[in-house]
């Protein structure tokens, strides 16, 4: 897909903004599932851009009204669930509990057993493109997001996807490069967003927690290459965030 038809989308945001009226708060579920299923379509690994600047994209789509947040808001959700499905499915044979709060237990009794199939969900979410833009969005809206009826399961799902993430590059072989590494990042800045927008903030959950007592730190790669070019360290991202 040409880079015209990514702004395409962007521009596409704007237009619906207009047309909608700028004052205009109230989500219409037909018009978010329609949004969804848009960036679904528009965007992802068939596309020749890089993931970083479809997911800028996607993000300028989504953002500005409630109808976006809303589509964000159901991405993050349908991608929770769907990679939550896909591990039970997985685990589900060998006996194995799968506690949606906390994966590392799974990851480990497993012994590297389990697929991490987050770029591949029969919904076609991409990690690093709807689902990073969706988590952009809603940390740009925090104080929406957490005025939201479903605020509270949203920032689950949040905090559950960095699970996934890290659980990744920790247990499942995934190699940490600049994409992997900005998802981790996007996600810890914006549950720390959405917790301190919230008038009693939940407590954190156990994962956030066992990483926030450690302090590895890893190479983080070129996508596009063999190379290090950075360096990531989750527990020390998260304490510095979510402990202040």
């Amino acid at each position: 897909m040409a880079r015209d038809s990514i702004d395409g989308g962007a521009r596409a945001g704007v237009m619906r903004w207009f047309r909608r009226g700028a004052g205009k708060q109230e989500s219409d579920p037909a018009l978010t599932r329609a949004l969804v299923d848009d960036v679904r379509a528009r965007y992802g690994g068939h596309v020749q851009a890089t993931f970083q600047q479809q997911a800028e994209a996607c993000a300028a789509q989504l953002n500005g009204d409630e109808e976006g947040l809303a589509a964000a808001a159901a991405i993050v959700h349908e991608f929770a669930e769907t990679a939550y499905a896909d591990l039970y499915h997985q685990a589900a044979p060998h006996g194995l509990p799968v506690d949606r709060r906390n994966y590392r237990p799974l990851w480990r009794a497993a012994q590297r057993g389990l697929r991490w199939n987050l770029f591949a969900q029969p919904g076609h979410l991409h990690p690093y493109v709807q689902v990073s833009a969706a988590v952009a969005v809603i940390g740009t809206q925090a104080k929406a997001a957490a005025g939201r009826p479903d605020h509270l399961p949203l920032l689950a799902h949040l905090f559950e996807i960095l699970d996934l993430t890290v659980a990744g590059w920790e247990f499942a072989r995934v190699r940490p490069d600049t994409d992997m590494a900005g998802l981790a990042q996007r996600l810890i800045t914006t549950t720390r967003e959405v917790r301190a927008a919230m008038s009693d903030e939940p407590p954190l959950p156990d994962p956030v927690r066992e990483l926030m007592r450690r302090n590895n730190t890893i190479d983080v790669y070129d996508p596009q290459g063999p190379h290090v070019v950075g360096y990531f360290n989750p527990g020390k991202e998260m304490r510095e965030a979510l402990l202040a």
